[in-house]
Order: C-alpha cells, then structure tokens, then sequence
C-alpha cells in the first residue's frame, strides 16, 4: 500500500542538531529512551527541554506488534547499574516528572517487574519530590509481576491499550481483554494510585468502537487517557489508514470526559508520554 501523505497539520520538524546536550548524557550514562527508540516526532521539543521518556530493560521486544520500530533483536539480561543510571539522570535533568517504560520482556520470570521496581526506589533514593510515572506492559497477567510494580509505589500506572478490540491483530502477542484486566487488577490492589491508558488513532478504527474502549477504561478503574495519530515508522510498518482530523480529536476528548475519565490528551502528536505531568494538574471542563 503507497504511504498516504501528511496533513498540513502533521509537519512537526525533528531537527537533530538539538539533540546533542541530551544524546550526550544518554550516551555517558549507558541509558536508552523510547524517545528514540520508537522514532517519536516529538523528540526535537522534548529533549530541548531536557525531558525524555527512559526505556529500561534494554531495546529488543519479545513481541512483535506491526506497528512499532523497538527492536526485535534477542533481548539481552536487564544492566544491574541501570536503576542507579535512570536515577542519575532524572537529577542531572532535574525532572519533577519522570515516565519510565519498557519493551515486552516475556523471556524474563517476572517480565522484568523487579527492575522497574528497583528503578523506582532508586529515583526515590536520589530525587524524593520526583513524581514518578510507569508505563508497564501487561507480564502475561502474572499477578506477583504485577504486585511487585505495585508495592514500589509509583506516582501512576499507565498501560496502553492502543487500539480497539478488533485491529488487536497488529498487536502480536497481545490481548485486548487481558490488558484490561492488569488496568482493573492495579485499581482493585491499589484504589488510590491513578492508572493510565493510550490509544493511537488512524489505525481503521470507527468511532462506535472507540466509545466502547472509553466505556471499558472507565470501568476498569482507569483515570487518564492519551489520544494520539498513529504514524507509521516505516513502508515496512502497518500503514496508516487515516489522518485524523485536530476537530476530531478535540470531539473525542470530551466524549471519553463525557464517559468518565478524568483527564484526556487528545491531539495528533500526543503520545502517552508526551507533557506527561499535565494530568491531574487540574480539572477538565467540557
């Protein structure tokens, strides 16, 4: 399929010559972000202003979703310096806000939960008034995985869903139900921690299925929500079906308020990460 071309309003310059202050530091410190990694648009402003999102537990995912660039590479076992490193740089960049996330490790016993867990502590150790954000994946559904991200207290709880029940298949691996269980399970063990989730649009969604998605969020406890354009990283990538229109994300805001979460991002470059301390910083209006 011939890729569709962008929007005027999907122009966002990366510039790499921005980069170097950060790139830099990430180099010094052995640490990767999913910034880079999942090839983001927002990269050029972020790392300006010394934001970015830390990818632990390496580069290479065990999963193979057709809409992602993580590496598929034979994972390698998780760095034990890896924590320390994340929590060296969350104070060299003086983040108030610090989003760690992670590629699917199904080839680790506890799906690599124990080193999220250490990355917390040392964050905590090395920065207490860090507000610390985990965007998980779903552990299989292994409930002591699970327990053990819980137990070391984290600020929120993001996982994402992505798209819709019935384009699941472009999520290899994955299962739609499944993911909203671990986002029902985290707010059944811990009622007060907020918990996220992120959808990518333009993947052949309609927009029925996207309001039973907000039903479901809201039923399984879930606060916060990210509303983004998915944009294929390559030819090679599941292509992107539409270009969503900014109205139309501005429509699907209120209507996932409407259902009952709590803060919504809604606009094409929004991502899960993206100006991540802007929830909760204050109520939504409709």
């Amino acid at each position: 399929m011939e890729a569709m071309r962008k929007p005027e309003w999907l122009q966002k310059k990366v510039n790499p010559a921005a980069h170097a202050e950060m790139e830099g530091l990430l180099k010094e410190l052995n640490l990767n972000t999913v910034c880079q990694q999942a090839r983001c648009p927002n990269i050029t402003e972020c790392f300006r202003q010394r934001q970015a999102t830390f990818l632990i537990l390496g580069r290479a995912c065990t999963r193979l979703c057709s809409f992602c660039s993580v590496s598929k590479e034979v994972p390698l076992p998780p760095e034990q310096g890896e924590p320390t490193a994340v929590a060296e740089a969350v104070c060299r960049l003086k983040l108030s806000h610090v989003v760690i996330t992670s590629p699917t490790r199904d080839d680790l016993p506890d799906g690599g939960a124990g080193q999220y867990a250490e990355t917390v502590a040392a964050i905590r150790r090395a920065s207490p008034a860090t507000k610390i954000e985990l965007l998980i994946p779903d552990f299989q559904e292994d409930q002591e995985a699970l327990k053990t991200v819980l137990a070391s207290a984290p600020d929120i709880l993001g996982h994402n869903l992505e798209t819709v029940p019935r384009l699941y298949a472009i999520r290899s691996g994955a299962d739609y139900q499944r993911s909203l269980r671990l986002l029902a399970d985290a707010h059944r063990l811990e009622p007060e921690l907020k918990t996220k989730s992120g959808l990518m649009l333009g993947l052949g969604e309609e927009e029925d299925e996207l309001l039973a998605v907000f039903t479901d969020l809201v039923a399984a406890g879930c606060s916060y929500l990210s509303l983004g354009q998915y944009l294929a990283p390559s030819r090679q990538h599941y292509p992107v079906q539409r270009f969503v229109e900014p109205e139309r994300f501005d429509r699907l805001k209120e209507q996932a308020l409407a259902a009952g979460l709590l803060h919504v991002e809604s606009a094409p470059y929004v991502r899960s990460s993206y100006m991540a301390d802007r929830y909760g910083e204050r109520p939504e209006i409709l």
